[in-house]
């Protein structure tokens, strides 16, 4: 009876084995095909090594080297003789082919400031298919750029598939060079889409768990169909099993303008934006926390030009729903200038529509410092110390008049504190209400506030709008 047991469990172990090895995927004929396709790229750039004298001597107490100006001369007068000895940098990164007379897509970061680019196809081993590349143009904003070789015949080459379609589980190929191994084949599954990973405003990664290393940048996640579902682009540099890859079908759009633009034209509203909270939608009458809340307006920009207001919240583009400020930027960014959209916008209650025509998107100003806060105390307001700005300080708060008023302090552990009210900041708007006193403010929290159960302040921080939600609770 035991030993019929025992054969019994052997025999049921065996099938489920075999059972489940027929579920999993044979990734050798994608591996196969989909790896023609592939490239290696290395890259050189030539660094001039500075013979800066002043590293070899020790600062003095105020940060300055004793004889920083003989150095200074000494180096003027030398000129190219004080520099060394230029070196080369090298560096390798993947990528893949995708269309036969030669285009290239891989990341940006692979081959930025490089003098020279090499690409490797598969199974060059003797040099006899490595070619010379040239850029036809980069877009730092979404970490892609577009190669082209010239070739004696027709290359292999990879499509796009639907990234859209892609389901979380769903099993997918990476092939790279991962610490300059050629041609590296792993396997895994979708872990998520719509990552968000502070790498630009487009961020809007695929996660998955396919082993992706330092090389497999700008190499191809593949679908079961061979189809390119993603760039891998992104580890995280303390876990395992953690990749992050470009979706195809925001790389597709882009890929296709630098091939015709060389560069990548973005639809422009010009607003500042933020997510709506929970506190903010119960301070706004929204039913959900989504959609784009609009904290300043660009003057002379389409979207002040249209009467898009501070305080109203973004909802929809065309009809399609807006997630977030992440989801309204890449929306907007997907369009080219001088399209004419709607936006759907949530303003005093009420849904109102708002036609309009997209600017072109610029370089995004640069942020100015914190004006430094008075000395002089305020009155106590949700745990704020505040006052009228005055007439004198202004300009240095970046304000066009003495309006609204001054965060002298906020005591720690109080609900605006815990909600990212900083001293010098300036409060410019309760709940949609101007506020140019303290008595203005205690007003708005007295009534609309107590209502709610919420204040919602318009804030201006290191010259630009921001809304900030304190619950009265």
């Amino acid at each position: 009876m035991k030993y019929a047991l025992r054969l019994f469990t052997i025999m049921f172990v065996f099938l489920a084995s075999a059972s489940m090895a027929a579920q999993l995927p044979d990734f050798t004929e994608l591996a196969e095909k989909s790896g023609q396709a592939v490239v290696n790229i290395s890259t050189v750039k030539i660094v001039k090594n500075q013979r800066n004298m002043q590293q070899f001597f020790p600062k003095g107490p105020q940060g300055q080297h004793p004889f920083g100006d003989f150095f200074d001369q000494f180096e003027r007068f030398f000129g190219e003789q004080g520099q060394g000895t230029p070196r080369e940098q090298r560096s390798l990164g993947s990528g893949f082919i995708f269309s036969a007379d030669g285009y290239i897509v891989t990341n940006n970061h692979v081959i930025e400031g490089a003098d020279s680019i090499k690409v490797n196809l598969l199974g060059d081993r003797n040099g006899d298919r490595s070619y010379d590349a040239e850029v036809i143009g980069t877009d730092k904003e979404t970490d892609l750029a577009l190669l082209k070789i010239t070739a004696d015949k027709p290359l292999p080459y990879l499509t796009f598939g639907d990234s859209d379609a892609l389901k979380v589980g769903q099993w997918v190929m990476a092939i790279g060079n991962p610490f300059g191994l050629d041609h590296t084949v792993t396997a895994g599954i979708v872990s998520a889409k719509g990552r968000t990973i502070g790498a630009g405003p487009y961020d809007n990664f695929i996660q998955t768990d396919a082993s992706i290393n330092p090389g497999n940048s700008g190499g191809p996640l593949i679908d079961l169909d061979g189809e390119v579902i993603g760039i891998n682009t992104a580890i995280v540099a303390s876990g395992q099993g953690i990749g992050f890859a470009i979706p195809s079908d925001l790389a597709r759009q882009v890929i296709e303008q630098l091939k015709e633009y060389k560069s990548v034209k973005r639809g422009w509203l010009g607003v500042s934006i933020q997510n709506v909270d929970e506190n903010s939608a119960k301070a706004l009458g929204l039913e959900e926390a989504s959609g784009a809340l609009v904290s300043s307006v660009t003057v002379g920009d389409p979207a002040e030009k249209a009467g898009i207001k501070a305080g109203d919240v973004i909802v929809a583009v065309d009809g399609v729903s807006v997630a977030d400020a992440g989801d309204l930027t890449r929306k907007i960014g997907d369009l080219l200038p001088g399209v004419k959209i709607t936006l759907s916008v949530w303003r005093d209650g009420k849904t109102v529509t708002i036609p309009l025509v997209l600017g072109e998107r610029s370089a995004e100003k640069v942020a100015q410092g914190r004006p430094g806060a008075p000395d002089n105390q305020g009155e106590d307001v949700l745990g704020l110390s505040v006052r009228p700005v005055a007439e004198a300080e202004a300009k240095a708060l970046e304000l066009d008049r003495a309006q609204g008023l001054l965060v002298v302090e906020v005591s720690e552990g109080s609900a605006a504190a815990q909600n990212d009210l900083s001293a010098g900041d300036v409060i410019l708007e309760a709940n949609g209400k101007a506020v140019n006193t303290v008595k203005a403010l205690k007003d708005v929290i007295e009534g609309d506030g107590k209502e709610k159960g919420v204040v919602m302040l318009l804030v201006k921080r290191q010259g630009r709008n921001v809304f900030r939600t304190v619950p009265l609770s």
